[in-house]
């Protein structure tokens, strides 16, 4: 079999969606929710979709790493050999999964593909709300094949930020907003911020499934991603802390006045 192309990819999304994790939306049964660890939710969903994507993709790039979020829970060594790969997939097959079993529609099946430690494609689609996002690296961000572009923040307005970081949750950076609460998924959050719901977003942590994908997105529509300590968001980097904006030069602000919350 031949690579995928872009919409080929986009259609698995839809089909596994579909098939395996919109009908257990607010109908799963007795024993279909488990405890990775305290908290952390997985569902039948999650570990039933994350098997097909990831042999589709395997089947079409046989000499790629595919690290999927519940092959990682039950391998960590995956970690390295995605790390050290020249091709590699990042699967997210339900993320939001405690948005998920609550009921929330705020939840997304993410993909990423990487070359040389650069993500060049990536696909978010959001089951619930009929939404299927991609990217190219230099060729843009789609939202069901319409262009989309961020809308940087004008000089006579303060940016309004959100967190999924419950410590940072109405907190007020110097001189900002304070911060509501993300829609606390990161399919839905990094399309929201596209959308101009928000300015900007922090979060606490950078594993490659959770953002590899929306990264893309954000920087492919003019946005912008860094660490706290202003070292640049790649699909290879684990430091803790990212801080995505709408453009750069809100990116820096943002960035220089959540440093302190990364060095305590």
């Amino acid at each position: 079999m031949s690579g995928l192309s872009t919409d080929a990819v986009a259609d698995l999304l839809r089909e596994v969606a579909a098939e395996v994790i919109t009908p257990r939306f607010r109908s799963l049964g007795e024993g279909e929710v488990m405890e990775k660890n305290p908290g952390d939710l997985v569902t039948v969903a999650d570990r039933e979709a994350e098997v097909v994507i990831s042999a589709r993709l395997r089947e079409a790039y046989p000499d790629a790493v595919v690290l999927g979020e519940e092959a990682f829970a039950a391998d960590h060594a995956l970690m390295d050999r995605y790390l050290g790969a020249e091709h590699a997939f990042t699967v997210d097959p339900v993320d939001g999964t405690k948005n998920f079993v609550h009921g929330s529609p705020d939840h997304a099946v993410m993909v990423a593909e990487t070359i040389g430690g650069e993500t060049v494609r990536a696909w978010i689609h959001q089951p619930e709300h009929g939404r299927t996002w991609v990217a190219e690296k230099g060729a843009g961000t789609f939202r069901d094949g319409e262009r989309m572009t961020c809308t940087p923040v004008p000089e006579d307005r303060a940016p309004q930020g959100v967190t999924s970081m419950w410590s940072l949750r109405d907190h007020a950076f110097d001189g900002l907003p304070k911060m509501r609460l993300s829609w606390v998924c990161c399919g839905v959050d990094y399309t929201r911020l596209v959308e101009g719901a928000t300015d900007y977003i922090v979060y606490s942590r950078s594993n490659p499934w959770d953002h590899a994908p929306g990264t893309l997105l954000v920087t492919e529509a003019g946005g912008s991603v860094v660490h706290p300590d202003g070292t640049p968001y790649g699909p290879r980097s684990l430091l803790p802390g990212l801080v995505v904006a709408v453009d750069p030069h809100t990116c820096g602000a943002v960035r220089r006045r959540a440093a302190e919350h990364f060095t305590r």
